[in-house]
């Protein structure tokens, strides 16, 4: 349910309509301006690294949209009179590598007394009008491809209860802390229909928000699903977010999910996601030139996950348990 006024402007591209990754305003014919704002508590206990994901998740709503972010604004909010400041200075030193990655700057910030650490980014970015990817224009007959793999939440809740091994742990920081800059350079390369990223909604609530904007359904093959190691494993001994259940309880009228669809396969699908990947909806004609793209670019674990269709009802998502072969068409790209 929507409680903000309506805001109508001639310049107002994208608003808070169709729940997209950033609003867009129109400078001139050339240029469209991007603005979005995330920040959260802590997710790994290294500073440094909590800063660049946070970036990271940051940045992303940029390059969901097919933009190029330009500046950033710290928002900080941080325990000071209990002193601490080495690890304040190493959460800003991390933010400000991921930003100095993605090419851009960071021009300013805010900061708050609290007990708790929180940290993020205001970012600003541009792209060219015609060249903006919503979320809420998935064709049917487009494939769903998603870029970086699933479980973030389900295994750093692992990680809480000492559970996880140090390379299991190295690896999922390094993939949340990973800018989808990438992704999203293959992605604009390849003509999308749409984009989103997958991020605290988890994948099926953002999922729902295309297929909603879109006036389609979705489809998921579960057994497509790119997993991180052990997040079925975790899920399955009960490791699960609040913020799953939060998501299942949201949103589970609009899923069907097929009887063969395991448990734990289900919770990583509603599983809120910190720095996830992008999931584009790609015409089947693309496909190829997608996939092609993503691994030349240094994407090698992004998967065909599902598709857009118009089988099903508008804003409804059909979860098969699939299968974990691929399988081709003549052309090369995958069936799903």
């Amino acid at each position: 349910m929507n409680y903000l006024p309506a805001m109508e402007d001639a310049r107002l591209l994208v608003g808070i309509e169709t729940a997209d990754d950033a609003g867009v305003f129109l400078i001139d014919e050339n240029t469209a301006l991007l603005q979005t704002v995330d920040f959260f508590t802590p997710i790994v206990d290294n500073p440094r690294r909590f800063g660049q994901i946070a970036a990271a998740n940051a940045l992303s709503d940029i390059y969901a949209m097919g933009g190029t972010p330009l500046t950033a604004m710290n928002i900080i909010c941080y325990p000071t009179k209990e002193g601490h400041l080495d690890v304040l200075a190493q959460i800003l030193i991390g933010g400000a590598e991921k930003v100095k990655e993605a090419g851009a700057l960071i021009v300013g910030g805010h900061s708050v007394e609290d007990k708790e650490p929180k940290y993020g980014l205001a970012v600003t970015g541009t792209a060219a009008p015609d060249r903006v990817i919503r979320n809420s224009t998935a064709r049917p007959g487009d494939r769903l491809v998603l870029t970086k793999r699933l479980g973030t939440g389900i295994v750093t809740s692992a990680l809480k209860a000492k559970m996880v091994p140090a390379e299991l742990e190295e690896a999922v920081t390094v993939q949340m802390a990973t800018l989808n800059a990438r992704a999203a350079r293959a992605m604009c390369e390849s003509g999308p229909s749409a984009c989103t990223d997958i991020t605290g909604f988890g994948l099926l609530g953002h999922a729902l928000e295309m297929a909603r904007g879109s006036g389609t359904g979705l489809i998921f093959d579960a057994g497509r699903l790119p997993l991180i190691e052990r997040a079925v494993e975790y899920a399955s001994l009960g490791l699960i977010p609040r913020g799953a259940h939060a998501n299942r309880c949201f949103i589970n009228e609009h899923i069907t999910f097929e009887k063969d669809v395991p448990l734990a396969v289900q919770d990583i699908m509603f599983d809120p996601q910190t720095s996830g990947g992008l999931m584009i909806a790609v015409p089947e004609a693309r496909l190829q030139t997608l996939m092609t793209k993503l691994a030349e670019y240094g994407v090698p674990e992004a998967q065909v996950i599902g598709m857009v269709t118009d089988e099903l009802p508008a804003g409804k998502i059909l979860v098969r348990a699939g299968k974990t072969d691929k399988q081709l068409f003549s052309d090369g790209t995958l069936r799903v």
